[in-house]
């Protein structure tokens, strides 16, 4: 078990580092891409990868699972990028990324109404206002706070959608299949999905964009790494830790992005952006480290 949850916690780290990222490669991508184009690009390139990774079909998926699927393809993959990337166009970018900051709220409190799962204690509300102070500091380090009712309002519909997503994906890992045959699976339904929204914003197929290198390069990374990998690996670490868990991580995105600003595009870090990454940290061991310890001691063998 105190493996398992190693592993799950590595997973976790992982994914959201990657994550964290993707903002760089995307920035790149809108100079030629909309923002539906580069979404089911990548998913089918992630999609072309799991096939190659495990080529075995799934069998025996009834129609209550493959409804499952198809809520997860919706939520995950879908609804919560689309959600995502409109809102940006409404409002701020430091806005956007606060809001979605409220994930783990949401994803404890439908864990509780439909998981049956124990209510997260103190500790993870103190560690929930801690992060949420730091992640503002690091959003609003650099610019003004501006509401804006439709923008932010898309963003907090995006956290609940992604709470589904973990919910969801909780429920399909119990069935026991391998991760990358129910991502792969999840995939499939996310593109069936995001068909319409390739109508509606009239894409085209403009194949000269792939002879740019930067463009390729970085289609790959968000096709490869953090498509097909990354939702593999979130996948095992909701199964191994617990939808709960699992989604505390996304505090540390911000981090991982205010890091690879300074690492990447060598953009200055303000104090207010390192007070807020320091208190965002804390706010995760905050929120993790007591129900861990508890847990640990309760599966501690006796002597």
């Amino acid at each position: 078990m105190r493996n398992d949850r190693a592993r799950g916690h590595a997973a976790a780290f992982f994914t959201i580092a990657v994550w964290g990222t993707t903002f760089i490669s995307t920035k790149v991508l809108l100079r030629g891409f909309q923002p539906v184009e580069i979404l089911f690009i990548r998913f089918t390139m992630g999609l072309l990868a799991l096939f190659l990774a495990c080529p075995r079909r799934m069998r025996g998926v009834t129609r209550r699972q493959e409804l499952m699927f198809a809520g997860a393809g919706l939520c995950g993959v879908c609804l919560y990028y689309l959600l995502e990337n409109i809102a940006l166009t409404y409002t701020l970018a430091s806005n956007v990324g606060v809001i979605l900051s409220v994930i783990p709220f949401f994803t404890a409190v439908l864990s509780h109404l439909f998981l049956k799962e124990e209510r997260p204690g103190g500790g993870f509300y103190l560690g929930f206002v801690v992060a949420m102070a730091g992640i503002s500091l690091i959003s609003f380090s650099g610019s003004q706070l501006e509401l804006n009712p439709v923008g932010d309002l898309l963003s907090l519909l995006a956290a609940v959608i992604w709470a589904c997503y973990v919910i969801l994906t909780r429920k399909i890992s119990a069935w026991g299949w391998n991760t990358i045959l129910t991502t792969r699976r999840t995939f499939i339904w996310g593109i069936f999905w995001m068909l319409p929204a390739l109508l509606a914003f009239d894409c085209r197929l403009g194949l000269e964009r792939f002879a740019n290198p930067v463009y390729l390069g970085n289609l790959i990374f968000l096709g490869f790494g953090a498509s097909a990998v990354c939702f593999v690996t979130w996948n095992l670490a909701v199964k191994l830790l617990g939808p709960v868990k699992t989604s505390v991580y996304t505090y540390l995105a911000p981090v991982i992005t205010v890091a690879a600003s300074v690492l990447i595009l060598h953009e200055p870090i303000t104090p207010l952006a390192a007070l807020g990454a320091v208190l965002t940290l804390a706010g995760l061991l905050l929120s993790q480290g007591k129900s861990l310890l508890k847990k640990e001691a309760a599966e501690e063998p006796a002597e």
